[in-house]
């Protein structure tokens, strides 16, 4: 009797205890990135929308939400026995930036590699200009769409020679691409549609785009929608868009002092704390942390508020932070050819690297290890602040995320987060000794910048208003209040050589105290500073010619300096009248170009009829001048004969006898 065989039971957190289970090259996919078993929103998720169902899946920052959403996608597409029509689409995954529609595309190519018919397609025809042969199964072929790195014509140029089943990208490029009639996505073939960061695509304004992009679409479809939070405006999609969706919701919980348990929005291997520090002192602070942090952080990213912040910090901080630390910049303003290429910089960077930039790197983007988060900034928005943090921590590794407050008001923003659910403690700093004097030493540093390079100090002065701009539209006004700023230690702290002309900075000494002559300046661009001086040169001899002519004419000279401005102000008014006048043929044109044949006509009509009734009137009125101007001329003309006649009399002195 051969002996019984005892069955080994599968962990029930592990890859293999799914059902039904993965294909083989998945799985050997998972293993060779590291990926031992699935996180809890890979697991629920998973359970789910591999079937018919729709999802709808909230899950903290770093939870694994990439994998979950694209396994069920490739199992979809590859599914059925024979491979989809050219140009027929059978799945379209939406994200609202260009950096996590490229980082998803990277991910799925990684993955269909271990797919030997898709990774053949992808090899063969992925970079040259033969169009892709019909295969005899199911392959994958991905497609991004983002703008800014190529034109619409190139991308429907790809579509029709290599016919991708996948679509990446971002709304606008999306629904330009599927409103081209060579673009096809029946009931009979589509099969998932999945929106990254759903949330964050209706805030970023893409609503209209989503519409355009689900009228393209079938009802009859699998549908998921991923973020780390849920607004009311993803609830009403939901409504909309899906059907009969499952909500999976998974949240991390601590338990706090008195053994209360709170759920968490960060994962636990993410620390969030603060300091309170002056303003002047943050920079410091900065340098500080980069240099005593045990281990020293291999990448970290700093948070400002501005574009301009992120410009001119990068160009000044590289003679401020500690040695061996590389500065790349990520913002809203940069090309998107560079844009890629920082990103892929920070992403691949082998030396400590510190990423400053703004919210367009606070949401989606999976950078692998990010040991230090810094908000220079706080967030306009709270709820941006748990994105922030987010960056670190990731996928179980440790990570520390910390937010600059300056003393005050300000220190009100703990409870505020306190209460939105994001507890952050104080950061526990005995190697940080931060003093005046280090303050003063990195603003001297950031000056002698920018009194070597005039384009330095005019960035700083750029930069500055653009911080308190975005500090006065911060939402939590009660607490982040302009009144209570000082801009003094403010400027000291942006090493201004003055403070720009502000409202809000009306009565402060803009010197600062420093009496820098800033005319003298220099570019260090030897062509733009010969320019600036011979500007300079004009504007000081025409300054010295009309002062001249005053002194030499006196008032006279002020009263014909006083007609020639009057001649002025009616050139002036001619050559707007003349302005408005081309704006509105402009507009006319605009509006007619999109009109139709009927359309153009009937407008034509209507502007005749508007012109007949204003020659109508003009005539009407002329007429009516030319009443008013014969009645006058004939009570003057009595008036003129009476006179004559009352003449006459006082003249008269009697006949002769």
């Amino acid at each position: 009797m051969a002996p019984a065989q005892t069955k080994t039971r599968k962990a029930p957190r592990s890859w293999d205890a799914l059902t039904p289970p993965l294909a083989q090259w998945i799985l050997d996919y998972l293993s060779s990135m590291g990926f031992e078993h699935p996180t809890p929103v890979q697991k629920s998720c998973l359970d789910l929308f591999r079937g018919n169902k729709d999802v709808v899946v909230e899950a903290v920052t770093g939870s694994g939400k990439t994998l979950a959403f694209l396994l069920p996608v490739v199992e979809k597409l590859l599914r059925g026995e024979e491979p989809a029509k050219r140009h027929h689409v059978q799945g379209i995954i939406i994200s609202p930036t260009r950096e996590l529609a490229s980082q998803i595309h990277s991910v799925v190519t990684n993955l269909i590699k271990f797919h030997g018919p898709s990774a053949e397609v992808l090899a063969t025809y992925g970079k040259g200009d033969e169009k892709r042969p019909t295969t005899a199964e199911p392959v994958i072929v991905p497609q991004l769409l983002v703008g800014g790195t190529t034109k619409a014509v190139e991308d429907l140029s790809h579509f029709l020679r290599l016919s991708p089943n996948l679509l990446i990208g971002t709304p606008g490029r999306l629904a330009e691409l599927l409103s081209s009639p060579y673009v096809k996505a029946p009931a009979s073939t589509f099969e998932v549609l999945v929106m990254d960061e759903a949330d964050r695509l209706l805030d970023m304004g893409f609503s209209q785009e989503l519409n355009r992009i689900l009228g393209y679409l079938p009802k009859q479809r699998r549908t998921g929608l991923f973020s780390a939070s849920l607004s009311e405006a993803v609830e009403k999609l939901i409504t909309v868009g899906l059907l009969y969706p499952h909500k999976i919701t998974v949240r991390v919980k601590s338990l706090k002092d008195g053994g209360i348990i709170q759920e968490r929005k960060t994962p636990m291997s993410l620390q969030m704390s603060y300091i309170v520090t002056p303003a002047s002192q943050k920079i410091p602070a900065l340098c500080q942390l980069l240099e005593k942090l045990d281990p020293r952080p291999a990448r970290s990213i700093v948070f400002f508020s501005s574009c301009y912040a992120v410009k001119y910090f990068t160009r000044v901080l590289h003679g401020v932070l500690p040695a061996g630390f590389s500065i790349v910049s990520l913002h809203g303003k940069l090309e998107p050819q560079v844009r890629e290429k920082n990103f892929e910089r920070f992403v691949n960077a082998t030396s400590p690297t510190v990423l400053l930039t703004t919210d367009i790197a606070a949401r989606g983007l999976d950078i692998p290890q990010v040991d230090l988060v810094v908000q220079h900034d706080p967030p306009t928005d709270t709820k941006v602040f748990i994105h922030r943090c987010g960056r670190a921590g990731r996928a179980g590794r440790k990570g520390l995320a910390v937010v600059m407050l300056q003393p005050g008001r300000e220190e009100g923003y703990v409870q505020l987060l306190e209460v939105r659910q994001t507890p952050i403690v104080p950061l526990e700093r005995p190697t940080l000794s931060l003093t005046d004097g280090d303050a003063e030493k990195v603003s001297a540093k950031i000056r002698a910048q920018s009194l070597a390079d005039r384009e330095i100090y005019q960035l700083a002065q750029r930069a500055f208003v653009s911080w308190a701009r975005s500090y006065i539209e911060h939402q939590a006004s009660s607490i982040f209040r302009v009144s209570d700023l000082d801009w003094t230690d403010l400027a000291k702290g942006y090493g201004l050589v003055e403070l720009p002309k502000m409202p809000e900075v009306k009565g402060i000494d803009r010197s600062l105290g420093l009496g820098i002559d800033v005319e003298a300046i220099p570019f260090k661009d030897k062509a733009r500073e010969k320019k600036r001086l011979e500007e300079l040169e004009q504007w000081k001899a025409e300054k010295a010619a009309r002062l001249a002519s005053q002194d030499a004419d006196g008032v006279a000279g002020q009263k014909r300096k006083k007609n020639s401005a009057w001649s002025e102000k009616l050139e002036n008014e001619d050559a707007k009248v003349a302005r408005r006048e081309k704006k509105r043929k402009r507009r006319e044109a605009e509006k007619t170009a999109h009109m139709s044949e009927k359309e153009k006509e009937e407008h034509q009509k209507l502007e005749d009829l508007i012109a007949q009734v204003r020659r109508q009137n003009e005539e009407k009125m002329k007429e009516e001048m030319a009443a008013r101007k014969a009645a006058k001329a004939g009570a003057e003309g009595s008036s003129s004969k009476k006179k004559k006649v009352e003449d006459s009399d006082d003249d008269f002195e009697g006949f002769d006898d």
